[in-house]
């Protein structure tokens, strides 16, 4: 019994010294499989929940989430709507960038973006969240 109050106090002084990490959570996944495309949002919300700062790249069909009609049709099993989750993010501020030529492919347009604070990215902003992020996590 006495070793439990030590215990949290341990625990206290870990999470006080906490390295805040810089994420890159990277995805292809769109909306053929819902709770696949809603992972880097429903993770990347946690994870700067948790006080880390975290940037979201999307490629291929991934981008086609960005689209609100999309977004709003896409319901992953056991979480909320994607739409919900993508509201959530875009109010944290977290940033997201949407392969410009993945986009352009699918006709996804900058006030489909804008919605939600995101922009379009390219191999070279790629290239440079790579460098930033002390993790990447590819969904």
């Amino acid at each position: 019994m006495l070793a439990l109050p030590a215990l949290g106090v341990a625990a206290l002084a870990q999470e006080a010294t906490r390295k805040q990490l810089k994420i890159l959570m990277k995805s292809a996944w769109g909306s053929d499989d819902p709770t696949k495309s809603a992972f880097p949002f429903l993770h990347g919300l946690a994870l700067s929940e948790a006080g880390h700062s975290v940037q979201i790249f999307l490629l291929g069909e991934a981008v086609s989430v960005m689209r609100k009609p999309v977004a709003a049709a896409i319901v992953p099993v056991g979480w909320p709507p994607l739409l919900e989750t993508l509201e959530r993010v875009a109010a944290r501020h977290i940033t997201i960038y949407a392969c410009g030529a993945c986009s352009r492919a699918r006709a996804v347009t900058d006030a489909d973006l804008s919605q939600w604070g995101a922009k379009f990215g390219n191999p070279a902003i790629f290239v440079s969240l790579v460098e930033w992020a002390d993790k990447i996590i590819t969904e």
